[in-house]
């Protein structure tokens, strides 16, 4: 089905796109199968795409969904992907699923979260992240990033808050390069606010950084694993994200062991 969309946006898009990715226009045309030529004249706005043409740049680009289906209405085309609430009937089995990863995660933290750190749904072994937080952090919608890093949240027990939440923000970052949106950088901005000054660098497990968590029995040490759901053709389920948080060594898993 085809719209109407603003005159000249979808050639403004497409080179904005190119140009973030650092994409030349021979290398996308190859990609999505066209010529350097039809590209151009693409750019340019004097062709305008077809549906599927636009489908192969967005595909070709790497878009997110979202983003997929903002350059289909650019080029005045309805979206492809659908976006279903998180209670769709279509979505019941994904739910299902999470559960059960969650549930199988026990007795380390797992959280799904949105994007930019909506809590969607936690295990119950999460109370050992959140323990002490100040309650309006933990009123819904609770965002795990802000908590994590704000000084009336977990911030007050993380013995390596600057290293390790610079590695948070540092990622929210590079994705607000991916996928310029104003109010991702103003969340960057706020939480930077509550991190002190960098340290020199401190000790790595690997390639990974460690949180390092005060709790009453000693010190916890977990390391997090991020997945996500590689073949969605769902907006929604496109972004949702499981963050894992598992034992670091085995003082930490035996105290987690004990405490679920």
């Amino acid at each position: 089905m085809a719209l109407v969309a603003e005159p000249g946006q979808f050639a403004r898009d497409l080179r904005n796109w190119r140009t973030r990715r650092r994409v030349s226009q021979l290398e996308l045309a190859i990609r999505a199968d066209t010529t350097q030529r039809h590209l151009s004249f693409l750019e340019q706005g004097r062709s305008r795409p077809g549906r599927a043409m636009v489908v192969r740049l967005a595909e070709s680009l790497e878009l997110p969904l979202r983003e997929r289906n903002g350059l289909l209405l650019a080029a005045g085309y309805a979206p492809v992907y659908a976006e279903s609430g998180l209670d769709a009937p279509e979505l019941g089995p994904v739910r299902e699923a999470l559960d059960r990863i969650l549930d199988g995660h026990m007795p380390y933290p797992a959280v799904v979260v949105r994007p930019y750190g909506e809590l969607v749904a936690a295990n119950p072994a999460l109370g050992v992240l959140t323990e002490g937080a100040a309650p309006a952090l933990l009123e819904p919608p609770v965002n795990v990033l802000r908590l994590a890093l704000h000084p009336d949240g977990m911030a007050r027990r993380v013995e390596n808050l600057a290293e390790w939440g610079r590695h948070i923000t540092g990622s929210l970052r590079d994705e607000a390069r991916r996928v310029p949106d104003p109010a991702l950088t103003e969340f960057v901005e706020e939480l930077d606010g509550y991190l002190p000054p960098a340290e020199s660098p401190g000790e790595h497990l690997g390639f990974a950084v460690p949180l390092r968590l005060r709790v009453p029995e000693g010190e916890l040490r977990l390391i997090t694993t991020l997945t996500s759901f590689a073949t969605a053709v769902d907006v929604t389920l496109s972004e949702l994200r499981l963050e894992a948080f598992l034992p670091a060594d085995a003082t930490t898993a035996a105290l987690l062991r004990r405490r679920g």
